[in-house]
Formats: structure tokens, C-alpha cells, sequence
């Protein structure tokens, strides 16, 4: 694609790094094909390569951004299929990350917009609040019908039944490996998965116990950055990132990291691509030595040879979340632990499209994301699974809503099937089933 920005733009950092991205595309329309918002929309501007259309216009012009291009960049999931998809391999998570930094900067939304997106970015990123914020929702369900704003209606829809109890591990802390230990590494326990779901990071702790490896929650780690990081609130997403990076790079310079572990996997491709959100500051060679030692739980799992299981009986519906497999290129991991340890794995149809979950997207554009949920969910249903296994808590809390299906962390089940134990949610409520029985695989 030709591009005509000026010296003086090329100058800006974001603005040269968005003309490499544009130069790279061939406008083949591949992207169309397995981009989930023109699956539902059919809109060429809800496609990758209508978006980019728009970005490059919006950029090279320096203008305001109108209405139009900011709906279509906002329907974005940032899901990265495009990126899986692209022959030219044209990285448009840089260019729609920078498009979005630049509406934020240039743009005045309406009122009820920038209020909801100061909310969220007040209350998601702190575990504290969320939670809070998570027992007001259920009490303002039976208020749910006089809400005028669908919105706000998604998100007393997406609050869990029962907030679960702060995790005695989610304070700064080491944990002593229970065998010969094989490796130090960081747990990032993250910021909204804290407060919808603390059976994750438990679980994560006692495998990798397990497995040699001394686990480290370190001191001023926190959220990630990518909720704030994906509305364009570039000031406070890279605040966020920074606190990491110091209480990380604390770890490496004390007593050493061999690796910064990450179950979540949305935060995963975030803390990969610090190097490039640091690149011209200071904190550039931290940051770049933090994502080079940052793994998808998955990733390290398969480094610790993970014992074999016998056969559970137990058929596993494996969701791929975006990020992880668009955005990580992760893809074989999850379903090669899953089988080692003894279940049976089975995938859905169009494995390759998104859940709808995308961070804050089921709140932010709650029609979009519930007609992919929908589809998402049948396509799981459809293989009759005992189980729905996924790597990402927003993915979980997305198809748990919709399903009688059990829907747990793949970490969880990797440690009941080595002698952890059976995933709470398996026996309880809020969105499971129940009345399913699953017997004690360690029994």
C-alpha cells in the first residue's frame, strides 16, 4: 500500500511504525475471511482491511477523527486472527493499538461513552474495586429492565453469582518447589482475574510446585495494562506495564527468573509486547528482557515433562482463545497437555474465530459480542463435551455464561489429573451444570 505521510510525521515514533504496517499490505482481503465482526456485520469498513483503510486515511490527514472511523476501530476485537491470516504478514496489532491511541487523543466521545470507559478503567485493573463493583452488580440485577443503556445491562449480565474469597497467594510471596527445584519463575496473578476467579492461580501455584519449580509472586506486580492499553489510555497502560517490568526486573537482578509465567492469556500477548510499547524509553532494555522471558503457562509446562496420565474417561472441548493462538501463536500446547494427562480432546467448528470476550469488548459492544458468543457456544455444544477447557479467564467467564457446560482454566485440569484437586467448578453453580458428575481423578 503506497503511504504519503510527511518527514516531519514520519518523525513520530507510532506514526513511522504505523507507515511500515500500511506499506506492508496488499489489499488481498484475506483478513475478510476470518475476521469475526464482518462474519456478523458484513460491513467491508468491520473487516481488517476496511479498518485500515480508514486508520491510514485518518493518519496521514492528522485529522480529527470522525464518527464513522471511530465506530469501525471500536467494533474491532483486536482479536489478531487478520494476523494468522495475512500473507503479507502485516502486523495490524500495532497499527488499530496506535489508531486507538490516536482517537483517544484527538476524539471527544459522547458523554455516557467517556464516562463508561473512565469506569471501567477505574474498576477492572484493581482487584479491590472489582470486586466490590462485582457484589453492586448483583444487587442491581433486579433493576436490570430500567437500564436505558444496553451496555450497562451487559455488565450486571456478565457478573458471576458469588465473588469468591480473596486467595491467601495473591500477596507478594515465595513458594518452595515440592521436588528438586528446576527453575525460579514469576507468576503474574494478574488484576480482574483476582476477583472473578481465584481457582486459576491456585492451581498454576501447586502444579509447578509440583513440577521443581520455585514460584515467585513478586512485590508491585499488578495488572498488565492491556484493558486500559486497548481503549488507547496509553498513559495509563504503560504506568501499569512499568510497575511490572520494575518488580520483575527486581527478581532477575536478586536471586534470578528463568521465566515470568502467565495463565492469563490476554495479559500474555500484552507482556510480550513490552519490548515494543518501551521501545524509545528508558525502561526499553528492562522491558525488552521481560518479554523475552515471558511464557504462556502452556509454554513452560511443556519444558517440565508433565507426567503421563492413564485415560479419564472425560471428553474435553478445547477453546482457543485469540491471544493465544493468534496473538501467541500458541497453538498445538494446551491440547498436547490435555491428552498427555489423559483426556480425550475435541475442538470446535471455526476454532480459528473469537468468543466475543475480547477484554472489555462484551461490555463495550455487547450486540456484537453476544451473537458471537452464541455462535461460539453452539459450535462447542455441538461436540458434546463433558468439560469446555480454555486458557484465558475472559474467554471463560464469555462461554460460562451462556452454557450448562462446565468451563474451567486448562491449568486447573492438568493439576487435578497430577494429584491436585477437583476444579471447584465442577461441583458448583453459576453457569455449570451441576447434576454432572465427574468422579475424583486421583481417586
Amino acid at each position: 500500500m503506497q503511504t504519503v505521510f510527511t518527514e516531519e510525521q514520519l518523525k513520530d515514533p507510532g506514526t513511522a511504525r504505523a507507515n511500515e504496517i500500511l506499506r506492508a499490505c496488499v489489499h488481498c482481503g484475506f483478513c475478510t475471511a476470518t475476521c469475526p465482526t464482518y462474519q456478523v456485520l458484513g460491513d467491508e469498513l468491520d473487516s481488517p482491511r476496511g479498518r485500515i483503510y480508514l486508520i491510514k486515511d485518518m493518519l496521514e490527514n492528522a485529522r480529527v477523527p470522525d464518527e464513522k472511523t471511530v465506530k469501525h476501530v471500536d467494533r474491532c476485537l483486536s482479536c489478531l486472527s487478520c494476523m494468522t491470516t495475512c500473507p503479507s504478514g502485516v502486523h495490524y496489532m500495532h497499527l488499530v493499538d496506535h489508531a486507538r491511541a490516536y482517537i483517544e487523543q484527538h476524539y471527544r466521545r459522547p458523554f455516557s461513552d467517556r464516562a463508561l470507559r473512565w469506569l471501567l478503567a477505574r474498576i477492572l485493573p484493581y482487584p479491590g474495586r472489582f470486586r466490590l463493583a462485582l457484589r453492586a452488580a448483583r444487587l442491581g440485577r433486579p433493576l436490570r429492565g430500567l437500564m436505558p443503556d444496553p451496555r450497562l445491562k451487559a455488565m450486571l449480565d456478565m457478573a458471576p453469582a458469588t465473588v469468591p474469597p480473596v486467595s491467601p497467594n495473591d500477596r507478594p510471596q515465595v513458594f518452595a518447589p515440592l521436588a528438586p527445584r528446576r527453575k525460579r519463575v514469576a507468576l503474574m496473578t494478574g488484576c480482574a482475574q483476582r476477583a472473578l476467579n481465584t481457582d486459576i492461580n491456585d492451581a498454576t501455584i501447586r502444579l509447578l510446585r509440583r513440577l521443581g519449580c520455585e514460584v515467585v509472586v513478586a512485590s508491585g506486580a499488578g495488572c498488565c495494562g492491556a484493558l486500559t492499553h486497548h481503549m488507547g489510555r496509553e498513559e495509563e497502560s504503560h504506568a501499569a506495564a512499568a510497575k511490572n517490568i520494575r518488580a520483575w526486573s527486581a527478581e532477575i537482578a536478586g536471586d534470578g527468573l528463568d521465566a515470568i509465567v502467565i495463565n492469563t492469556s490476554g495479559c500474555g500477548t500484552t507482556v510480550k509486547d513490552y519490548g515494543h510499547m518501551f521501545r524509545n524509553d528508558p525502561l526499553a532494555a528492562e522491558a525488552a528482557e521481560i518479554s523475552a522471558r515471558a511464557m504462556d503457562i502452556s509454554e513452560l509446562l511443556m519444558t517440565l515433562d508433565l507426567p503421563a496420565g492413564a485415560e479419564q474417561g472425560l471428553t474435553v472441548a478445547y477453546h482457543a482463545a485469540c491471544s493465544l493462538q493468534h496473538g501467541q501463536k500458541i497453538k498445538a500446547h494446551p491440547k498436547t497437555l490435555l491428552k498427555r494427562a489423559g483426556f480425550r480432546v475435541v475442538e470446535p467448528a471455526d476454532s480459528h474465530l473469537c468468543c466475543g470476550s475480547a477484554g472489555t469488548y462484551n461490555l463495550m459492544q455487547p450486540e456484537i459480542s453476544t451473537e458471537l458468543k452464541a455462535r461460539k457456544v453452539q459450535t462447542l455444544e455441538a461436540r458434546s463435551p463433558d468439560l469446555i477447557a480454555a486458557g484465558n479467564i475472559g474467554c471463560m467467564m464469555q462461554i460460562g455464561s451462556a452454557t450448562g457446560i462446565p468451563v474451567v482454566h486448562t491449568v486447573e485440569l492438568l493439576d487435578w489429573a497430577t494429584g491436585g484437586p477437583k476444579p471447584p467448578a465442577l461441583t458448583r453453580g453459576g453457569g455449570n451444570n451441576p447434576a454432572l458428575s465427574v468422579p475424583d481423578l486421583r481417586g
